[in-house]
């Protein structure tokens, strides 16, 4: 069945830049079938986890955070990029091969010592998936996985991340070789 999503996720030659292939995951969402599936995939990784709260990376990890956290019976935290919260922040940093990077979340977000799943629609380079991860340490939770729907293999970005942080479980559903 993961065979019909990934079939669904378009690739846009020379999008955002010359020589880059942007991972369109909206024909995805819009199936029912295959986004249903891809749901499914992530809540019974997750569910062995026992999180207490699901992380989702502005903007579409959004769209994959919230149905899991709905069929988990949790709560969402809401990762966004700098200046997009009204009220006090706590700010993680990286930099990745395009630009340097901010990632927020609100201060009250989770609680010390929570167990958070953290999720986004794709891992690159890993340095978002990093940066998340570590943003949420920053708060004092548990990291106890990080899920997406595709990982572009060949920028090693699930190595990058298992370097930073080794104890945490990583899940890609779908895989680019190239």
């Amino acid at each position: 069945m993961l065979k019909r999503a990934k079939n669904k996720i378009r690739e846009i030659k020379d999008f955002p830049q010359p020589g880059k292939g942007f991972k369109d995951i909206s024909p995805l969402v819009e199936d029912a079938a295959s986004f249903n599936n891809v749901i499914d995939e992530l809540v019974a990784w997750a569910r062995k986890k026992k999180p207490d709260i699901i992380a989702g990376i502005e903007s579409r990890g959004f769209l994959f955070a919230a149905p899991m956290a709905h069929k988990l019976g949790l709560g969402v935290v809401a990762i966004r990029k700098k200046g997009k919260f009204p009220s006090e922040t706590v700010r993680g940093e990286a930099s990745d091969e395009d630009a340097f990077e901010y990632l927020e979340t609100h201060m009250e977000s989770i609680d010390p010592s929570q167990k958070v799943i953290i999720v986004d629609d794709l891992i690159a380079s890993g340095s978002t998936s990093v940066n998340a991860i570590d943003l949420m340490k920053k708060k004092g939770g548990e990291v106890v996985g990080f899920a997406s729907v595709v990982d572009v293999v060949f920028l090693k970005g699930i190595e990058f991340i298992k370097k930073a942080h080794p104890n945490v479980d990583v899940l890609s559903l779908i895989k680019y070789e190239e």
